[in-house]
């Protein structure tokens, strides 16, 4: 690990203007993925920033009748809270389908939406990998692609979103509020927040280099039976293969994304139209234009068949 500088911000404002005083900052909460990627030198920054201590660890009411989450939240108080676990019960198993209790102790909201891939080749830094050096090359491509994405795919990268919360927040809709340097404050539907890779795999998000992640909010509560299911290798401590979180209401209409399967989690409203008609169909719309590879091609029947068992759930 490469040496670096640390303080501790006792204010928004002093958390983002110190990330724009010291180039090359970053932000640091729970550290359960930063930490990994500076003891291997995938991440070197020479600043960090300390923002446990902004009290950004609430969950509150919005008018709206939806909820508020503040960014420092656990992921294991966010699983637990009476209010996600009454209205927002997706979210709830998401969570805790991720990673072990000791991490999701540490975890926080915002950091569990930011967190990298776990493409084995990004962790490897023998291997050349267009997310740590622009211009490398992306040997997933024609390499072990098992766990890589199968849309939303480019040239320069097939890498998979690893987080499960991510997959819940984008069914129910979430958006993200942040504040930057200049005090600008702004509002972020998930589904916006990050980057398809392209040719610029490094650049995964829309955040400008100050930009402090602040809350979560949820919009009111629609009811419906809440699913989620994850596909692993291993019943616990791995990433999924596929997940589905979905929103089932009465009438079989409702809300679906999945994880695994692409850059972000992946959602597409007018695919959801398809629902009365089963799994098969969803699966076809959710899903056009894949391109996987050989190694993960089975995750599109993997795809209709956990949407289909989402579907069956929710319908006993």
């Amino acid at each position: 690990m490469k040496s670096f500088t640390y303080e501790r911000a006792t204010s928004l404002h002093q958390a983002v203007n110190a990330c724009a005083n010291n180039p090359g900052a970053r932000f640091i909460a729970g550290g359960t993925n930063l930490l990994d990627l500076m003891k291997l030198e995938i991440e070197t920054p020479q600043h960090l920033i300390d923002v446990n201590g902004l009290e950004l660890d609430k969950i509150t009411p919005t008018d709206d009748g939806g909820l508020r989450i503040g960014a420092m939240v656990r992921n294991t108080d966010l699983a637990a809270a009476p209010r996600i676990r009454r209205d927002y019960v997706v979210l709830s198993k998401a969570l805790l389908a991720g990673a072990s209790g000791q991490l999701r102790n540490k975890a926080t909201t915002a950091g569990n939406l930011l967190q990298r891939t776990r493409c084995a080749y990004f962790y490897d830094t023998n291997q050349p990998c267009n997310k740590r050096r622009p211009g490398a090359g992306c040997p997933a491509i024609g390499g072990a692609s098992r766990q890589q994405a199968i849309i939303g795919v480019s040239d320069a990268c097939i890498a998979s979103h690893p987080s499960d919360m991510a997959v819940a927040m984008r069914v129910l809709g979430a958006k993200v509020e942040t504040l930057n340097a200049n005090g600008q404050v702004r509002t972020i539907a998930l589904a916006d927040l990050y980057r398809a890779p392209g040719d610029t795999p490094h650049i995964e998000h829309i955040l400008d280099s100050t930009e402090l992640i602040t809350a979560v909010t949820l919009p009111k509560p629609v009811g419906g039976k809440h699913i989620y299911y994850k596909v692993r290798d291993r019943a616990s401590y791995a990433f999924a293969l596929v997940s589905v979180a979905a929103i089932v209401l009465p009438d079989q209409t409702g809300q679906l994304a999945m994880g695994g399967v692409s850059y972000k989690p992946w959602r597409s409203e007018d695919a959801e139209a398809f629902l009365p008609d089963g799994a098969k169909a969803v699966a076809t719309h959710l899903l056009a234009g894949a391109n996987p590879t050989a190694q993960n091609a089975f995750k599109i029947k993997l795809a209709e068949r956990t949407i289909g068992l989402a579907i069956s759930n929710a319908s006993s």
